[in-house]
């Protein structure tokens, strides 16, 4: 047990990572202002382990006030049609005082006159953010990380609701799952086109910080986004899902927590599920665990032949090798729903725009302080407030032979691909 919740911390990364110029002419590397911008962990000494950090969670509801205003979009690509729905950060004086019992706390719809007047030539720093498992903008963990860089009144955000959470409608028979990354891409391409000037970061925790790797790995070096923070990535999911059936508590706490999270979810929307699929809510509703929803569900809804064939394609540990933008992700190994074994340290230290940091304490999604506070709050600011504004990204530096390697034969590994690709005769 570390001392007095005092965790460690530990910084995997390539041996030659990216560099910048800063605002003051010096040159750092992405590991020197991951380091700076990672404060010591001194967590909680009463919670002091992965297990009571992760259960708090259900305890400590406080949070930080975070005002939003909505917008429904509907689905451009023809494939995922359906409609998701996105909600904006708003100060809180220009939230309004109505309720709309419709909608999670503190967030109200935007008027006609308010959705016809979106758009501005503004340079301020925007986060695109993807929330965890069944959540929503309204999450506690979620309204901790970001309150601090928007109470500067430096930053914009947004948050892109999975569909059907948050209250959000399901209007056809494409859900959700691990590998839907359209949404937040269509999302991207909607504010490079309405606010041209505003620097776009990415911010997503759990399942969430799972799609967003996956679409950073998607874009590759065409990525929009400037920089971009994951915080408890499963990563591995099928890993992930042994080692939660391996424990009795990993498997009749957590899976089965999960599991009826989703059975709820789907409980919600049962008229719209009947309308559009052909799911059997039936038998959904006699599920236990996470892994049978995602057998009944996640296979049936998009053809996985089992749920741990949708698990390897869905993981986003080769994503991560894809990636091009500055990244730092940040995972405790006593998260037991986030499982140690799944992280992907080899895979962080062949790409030279990825850093991640490890804390030894801190659970899933938890890292509670003495007193309420959430540490992970503090190095998602951090490294958000350097990027926007003390790197220079445009002279971003890579050193020779930082980015992949070819292999014998003249076969190449493509991460999205998940394949080695050979070259025909």
């Amino acid at each position: 047990m570390d001392w007095l919740g005092r965790a460690k911390l530990e910084f995997h990364a390539s041996s030659t990572p990216i560099s910048f110029e800063t605002q003051d002419g010096a040159t750092k590397t992405l590991v020197d202002i991951a380091r700076e911008a990672t404060p010591a962990c001194q967590l909680n000494p009463l919670l002091f382990n992965g297990h009571l950090q992760t259960c708090y969670t259900a305890v400590m509801k406080d949070a930080p006030d975070v005002h939003y205003k909505r917008r429904v979009f509907e689905a451009e690509h023809s494939g995922y049609s359906g409609s998701f729905a996105v909600d904006f950060y708003v100060p809180p004086e220009s939230a309004g005082a109505e309720k709309d019992e419709s909608l999670p706390p503190r967030t109200t719809y935007f008027s006609e006159e308010e959705l016809a007047g979106l758009g501005s030539d503004d340079e301020r720093p925007m986060l695109v953010v993807l929330h965890g498992l069944s959540g929503g903008s309204h999450e506690v963990y979620l309204r901790h990380a970001i309150a601090p860089l928007l109470e500067s009144g430096k930053w914009e955000a947004c948050v892109v609701n999975s569909r059907g959470c948050a209250k959000s409608k399901i209007t056809t028979g494409i859900l959700y799952n691990a590998r839907a990354t359209w949404d937040t891409r269509q999302v991207v391409k909607w504010l490079r086109k309405t606010y041209p000037n505003r620097p776009l970061f990415g911010l997503g925790f759990s399942l969430g910080a799972c799609i967003l790797t996956n679409y950073l790995g998607e874009e590759g070096s065409n990525c929009q986004l400037k920089a971009a923070v994951a915080c408890a990535n499963p990563w591995n999911l099928e890993l992930s899902s042994n080692a939660l059936k391996r424990t009795f508590i990993g498997h009749n706490l957590y899976s089965r927590v999960l599991g009826t999270a989703m059975k709820k979810l789907a409980e919600t929307h049962k008229t719209e599920i009947e309308k559009f699929t052909d799911l059997d809510l039936e038998k959904i509703s006699k599920l236990t665990f996470l892994y049978e929803f995602d057998r009944e569900v996640q296979c049936a809804a998009w053809g996985y032949p089992t749920e741990n064939a949708y698990y390897r394609d869905a993981s986003s540990v080769d994503s991560v090798m894809a990636i091009r933008i500055p990244y730092l992700a940040i995972n405790s190994t006593d998260d037991p729903i986030s499982s140690s074994e799944a992280l992907p340290i080899g895979e962080i230290k062949t790409n030279p725009y990825t850093v991640m940091c490890t804390t030894s304490l801190g659970g899933h999604l938890g890292w509670f302080e003495f007193g309420g506070g959430r540490w992970h709050s503090a190095p998602v600011a951090n490294f958000m407030n350097y990027m926007a504004f003390e790197a220079k990204l445009g002279s971003t530096k890579l050193k020779a032979n930082g980015t992949g390697s070819k292999y014998h034969a003249g076969a190449e590994f493509d991460p999205m691909r998940r394949k080695m690709v050979v070259p025909l005769e």
